[in-house]
């Protein structure tokens, strides 16, 4: 003979307070957006006729637990079951709750349903074009709950108060400072989506300044010269203004990624050399006086050293690299390193030797995610690759 099949746990009150506590987000949604109350019902799995006769001190204690959940705040719909054996006997089939009041006392939530009552009449008589994202969103808006009033004031001060080109750091809030914008910011852009004109969004952008017209920190550009009668060695200027202007007597520029490297890079008389910082070479792009230059290119020997040379030759095609070269990776086999995170892009711009040993690396021809960074190269290779190049 088989084992007896187990009959299947009957549904306790704490189930039904489940399946609605999922439910709750939804809910909340609808009581905030003024829906009408859904008749809301879950079917209970109770006892078989067989079970009562075998189980019947369990059935009294199950149908007891339904008949005092039954006093409120759910309803509970019988059933008829039974037969010969056990007679016709009333059983709990259905729980339904018939409003939102009785699920918010089911769940236990009454305090949490006043409280974003309370915010949302708060947000409608200080932002009140923002109310349609706390009703939307309002478990999010009770998350938020301690930062809400913060919130209200930081948009309504952007809204009344921005002038073009403050920086985000002056806005003027109590309680409200850089760090709390900066934990905030993705709400408070859509708060700010809702609550300023179009014409003041710049919908182009997700970036916080730029989309609501705050001045960023501007990018700079560090370099060292050596040029004759130049009136210093080094400086960091602002990238924008130095758009605008050369270095006059300058011929060759070198864009060295490590800082140290770039103090102590021996310089030419007509050379200059620019700490790029890895992929903030982008900030060169604007610098178009360097289209007129020799310009040097020298990176770690990685994959993502390569990209950014192939980013750099999107804007200034002259760009030449040095000492990124298989015989340079060879000669400082004990200077390896792994590379933490490698790229596989296509880069279309370097040239057969350097895709050559971009495609080795990727491979891991000389072992998984070989590096070779700038500051582990001898300064001898660069004293050669210098008087070589």
């Amino acid at each position: 003979m088989g084992r007896p099949v187990a009959s299947r746990p009957w549904t306790r009150p704490a189930d039904v307070r489940e399946v609605v506590r999922r439910k709750w987000p939804d809910l909340l949604t609808a009581f905030m957006t003024g829906e009408p109350w859904a008749p809301l019902d879950v079917p209970l799995r109770g006892p078989g006729p067989g079970e009562i006769g075998e189980r019947l001190a369990d059935v009294q204690d199950w149908a007891a637990e339904w008949e005092r959940a039954g006093r409120g705040p759910l309803r509970v719909e019988y059933k008829k079951i039974g037969g010969r054996l056990v007679g016709t006997n009333q059983i709990p089939s259905r729980a339904w709750l018939d409003g939102y009041e009785q699920a918010w006392e089911l769940l236990g939530t009454r305090r949490e349903v006043r409280k974003l009552i309370s915010l949302a009449e708060q947000t409608k008589a200080e932002c009140p074009r923002v109310t349609g994202w706390l009703e939307r969103r309002p478990i999010r808006a009770l998350e938020l709950a301690a930062a809400w009033p913060r919130l209200l004031a930081t948009v309504r001060w952007i809204d009344e108060r921005e002038l073009p080109g403050m920086y985000v750091r002056q806005v003027d809030v109590p309680g409200v400072d850089t760090k709390f914008i900066e934990k905030h910011r993705r709400v408070l852009a859509d708060l700010l989506d809702l609550q300023l004109d179009p014409a003041r969004i710049n919908q182009a952008t997700p970036d916080f300044e730029c989309r609501y017209g705050f001045a960023r920190k501007p990018a700079y550009v560090r370099l060292r010269t050596a040029v004759p009668d130049a009136r210093f060695s080094e400086l960091a200027v602002r990238a924008s203004e130095l758009a605008a202007t050369d270095i006059p007597g300058v011929t060759r520029a070198y864009i060295v990624e490590n800082e140290i490297t770039y103090l102590a890079f021996p310089l030419a008389s007509e050379a200059i050399v620019i700490f790029g910082g890895g992929y903030a070479v982008d900030i060169l792009e604007n610098l178009a006086w360097l289209a007129d230059l020799d310009l040097v290119y020298w990176g770690d020997v990685d994959t993502h050293g390569f990209a950014i040379l192939n980013r750099l030759r999107h804007r200034f095609p002259q760009a030449r690299s040095i000492l990124m070269d298989r015989d340079t990776l060879l000669a400082h086999q004990s200077q390896w390193v792994t590379e933490s995170t490698s790229t596989r892009a296509a880069l279309s711009l370097l040239t057969a030797p350097e895709q050559e040993l971009y495609q080795a690396l990727i491979a891991g021809v000389f072992g998984p995610a070989i590096r070779l960074e700038q500051e582990r190269i001898s300064f001898a290779a660069l004293e050669r690759a210098l008087v070589s190049s």
